[in-house]
């Protein structure tokens, strides 16, 4: 399985901007694919994940709200909409897939087998 992360970017407070990650090498359908981000000098932090077959989604306290996730089984791909950004929000953002992670397992990084290689966002105030 690989997964290729793109869209990152500089964008103003406020702002917007999408993340594309695409995953390839096996059923995408039946892949949970999650969000994570991690800020220099601190640890890698859970964003939201969207569960594979049903398509649930689950979102961090900080991002609840302004954050979408959505997948395009067509294209193998999910995104991850960020709205209203803020500075606080400035990580290296990564996807993760697993095709076997349970539902109460999704905010753990070690549930996740597969990683892209990131994608800087960076928010300026």
């Amino acid at each position: 399985v690989q997964l290729q992360a793109s869209g990152g970017g500089l964008v103003q407070a406020g702002g917007s901007l999408s993340l594309s990650c695409v995953v390839s090498g096996r059923t995408f359908s039946g892949t949970t694919t999650g969000w994570f981000r991690q800020a220099p000098g601190k640890e890698r932090e859970f964003v939201g994940a969207i569960f594979r077959n049903g398509g649930n989604t689950l979102y961090s306290d900080s991002v609840k709200g302004r954050f979408t996730i959505a997948r395009d089984n067509a294209k193998n791909t999910v995104y991850l909409q960020m709205n209203r950004l803020k500075p606080e929000d400035t990580a290296v953002y990564y996807c993760a897939a697993s095709a076997t992670i349970i539902y109460s397992e999704l905010r753990r990084a070690r549930g996740y087998g597969y990683w892209g290689q990131g994608t800087l966002v960076t928010v300026s105030s």
